[in-house]
């Protein structure tokens, strides 16, 4: 007889190999038939057989005992009872999905509704573990919740239930309705009196797949509370050593990075390397892929020498494992930091040294080219950088339809080189190109926020500031739901939304724009950060154009305190913020003055270096900027 889901709950709760709770219970749904008995459901206990009837000695004396042939018939209840019991059995003994099925479809003429939860639940968790069709599967999910949710059920089976529901609305994009199930299912689990041993491996899963779902919406700053809540679950469950622990650590880094929140990725980076190098030794694939994203950690934080060498020491790994693929982007990646680190000339050879490893129309391939022309961009040797561009472009545009992700990310990269050679027509159109991949998944939302918002500038950039603001608009507004309100990015966004509409003469709302920028950038960067101290200068621009020299003087004296607090690495712009003072405090006392420029400064946007990192990709080790 097959193991329960009850029991394998209890059972993962020291054998969690997985954040899935798929993963934790599949013993209960392919269990052998030799695991100890335990019963689905909630029965009667099976009658005792009865005692052979012996009849009393006919008036003819003899000396044999004349037994009945046949048993007697079962009293009506027992002979219920007895049914119930034998297809309970049945349905625990069937491996099979059809089996399953047909069982449980018998035990509807025999069992009350509110005995078949259970049942119920095993059966669809068997038709997800399978890939069986979402709305049937939602069909037996909802049964087991109606038949579990009352009082006096245990708050598990109840929480198993709502995060099965949970999962596949999310597979069916009803995030909405995902959420409910399981924000639900964390109430339900939360509970006084819960056993905490018990429901921490469904708790664990809950809080993976709201992880997942969040991320799905574009609320990333939202699913790392999640995803760092599972992963202290995980610890309590299997011990802070654990290689899974490992993962999981590295896959939080890998969120931190997403939002360019290096400082925050690096300890749980470390933590996963240092787990896997005690479990599977230095020498294992999962220490490269930790080394590989350490890399790019230390690239975010321009540690570009720290950078190079977690790369070296996972390239000799990976080749040892005869990773070639990974080996190539880790190659990549190496020639990427090169270039950061201003070795145009290492990086060319490192490269030129890859191409020929690479297939002709590969994505590999259009990825060397680009970073070829990176290094050639930065040696202003514009018409080779420009010739590498066409032969990547001409790879990616055929991998389209196959590799979207991959694609738009690098157009993204490729715009960059672009505007480095002022052809912003090409970058901009680039940038549209990799925006209508993005916008066909909803978990990149906070991509779509990011090239929306560089398009924005570019825009304002040359001129079409009517055509920039719907796209800053729009990015301000996506880049909210993915990252939260201060997020520093945001604050770019909103300045060049204020230079925009300084430009079309609308100085009131583009003071209302440039306040909220400084209130961003003053929590997230610092009020003594350069972008910062540009957006109060802003600012006070905004308030000139509108003849409040009053508020425009007392902006402009906070920029100069907060320049005079760079010394001398400031003074050009100390210099030309005192001069602005002046030349607003004449025009205050109403003297003519041209000398005060209210065109305000837009800030430059760039793309998300850590847009689609995975344990085996090395990102572009470009300068990390501000999220768009």
């Amino acid at each position: 007889m097959a193991t329960t889901i009850k029991t394998a709950a209890a059972t993962a709760t020291k054998t969690l190999s997985s954040s899935s709770l798929k993963t934790l219970l599949s013993r209960s749904l392919t269990a052998s038939s030799a695991a100890a008995p335990t019963s689905l459901l909630t029965s009667p206990p099976k009658p005792h057989p009865k005692t052979p009837f012996h009849p009393t000695p006919s008036r003819n004396f003899t000396t044999q005992s004349t037994l009945p042939t046949t048993p007697p018939s079962l009293p009506s209840r027992q002979r219920k009872l007895k049914q119930k019991s034998d297809l309970e059995d049945d349905f625990e003994a069937a491996t099979e999905l059809d089996d399953m099925i047909t069982k449980f479809e018998a035990m509807n003429t025999c069992f009350d509704e509110r005995e078949l939860g259970l049942a119920a639940l095993k059966v669809g968790l068997k038709m997800d573990h399978e890939g069986e069709d979402p709305e049937k599967i939602m069909t037996y999910a909802a049964r087991a919740l109606n038949a579990l949710d009352r009082e006096g059920t245990e708050g598990v089976s109840i929480a198993m239930a709502l995060h099965l529901m949970g999962s596949v609305s999310s597979g069916m994009k009803k995030f909405g309705d995902a959420l409910g199930y399981l924000n639900k299912a964390v109430r339900v689990l939360g509970k006084e009196g819960m056993d905490e041993e018990e429901s921490r491996p469904v708790m664990h899963a809950v809080q993976m797949e709201l992880a997942n779902v969040k991320n799905a919406m574009g609320r990333r700053e939202e699913a790392l509370g999640n995803m760092k809540r599972g992963l202290e679950i995980k610890e309590m469950i299997l011990g802070e050593d654990d290689v899974e622990v490992g993962k999981t650590s590295r896959d939080v880094a890998e969120a931190f990075v997403a939002i360019l929140d290096f400082k925050e990725a690096l300890p749980y980076c470390l933590k996963a390397l240092e787990i896997h190098e005690k479990q599977l030794g230095k020498s294992s694939a999962q220490v490269a892929h930790d080394r590989l994203l350490l890399g790019v950690i230390y690239t975010g934080m321009e540690e570009h020498e720290k950078a190079l060498e977690q790369n070296r020491l996972a390239q000799r790994t990976l080749k040892s494992w005869g990773l070639s693929a990974d080996l190539l982007r880790a190659e990549i990646g190496a020639a990427n930091m090169e270039i950061a680190l201003g070795r145009y000339e290492a990086a060319v050879n490192t490269l030129k040294v890859v191409v020929p490893q690479t297939e002709k129309d590969s994505e590999i391939r259009a990825m060397v080219f680009i970073s070829i022309a990176k290094a050639l961009v930065n040696q202003d040797k514009f018409g080779d950088s420009r010739r590498c561009l066409e032969i990547a472009s001409g790879i990616l545009v055929k991998k389209e339809e196959t590799k979207p992700l991959e694609v738009s990310e690098a157009y993204m990269d490729m715009s960059m080189q672009y505007e480095i050679m002022n052809e912003f027509a090409t970058a901009i159109s680039l940038l549209k190109k990799a925006l209508a991949l993005l916008e066909k998944f909803p978990h990149e939302q906070h991509s779509v926020g990011s090239v929306s918002g560089r398009i924005g500038w570019l825009l304002l950039l040359t001129g079409k500031v009517v055509e920039a603001i719907p796209y800053l608009e729009s990015a301000a507004e996506t880049l909210k739901e993915s990252f939260g309100p201060q997020h520093f990015g945001i604050g770019y966004i909103y300045n060049n939304m204020g230079a925009a509409y300084l430009e079309l003469d609308r100085p009131q709302s583009a003071a209302q724009m440039f306040a909220v920028a400084k209130d961003i950038m003053d929590v997230s960067l610092g009020s003594h950060h350069t972008d910062s101290i540009e957006a109060i200068q802003n600012l006070s621009k905004a308030y000139a154009a509108m003849g409040s020299y009053a508020l425009a003087i007392e902006f402009q004296q906070q920029a100069i305190d907060a320049w005079e607090g760079h010394g001398s690495t400031a003074e050009d712009m100390l210099k030309e913020a005192r001069r602005v003072l002046e030349q607003l405090k004449l025009k205050a006392s109403g003297s003519s003055s041209d000398g005060v420029r209210t065109k305000p400064r837009p800030l430059p946007q760039t793309s998300d270096p850590g847009r689609s990192l995975q344990p085996n990709l090395q990102a572009s080790s470009a300068k990390p900027a501000p999220v768009n």
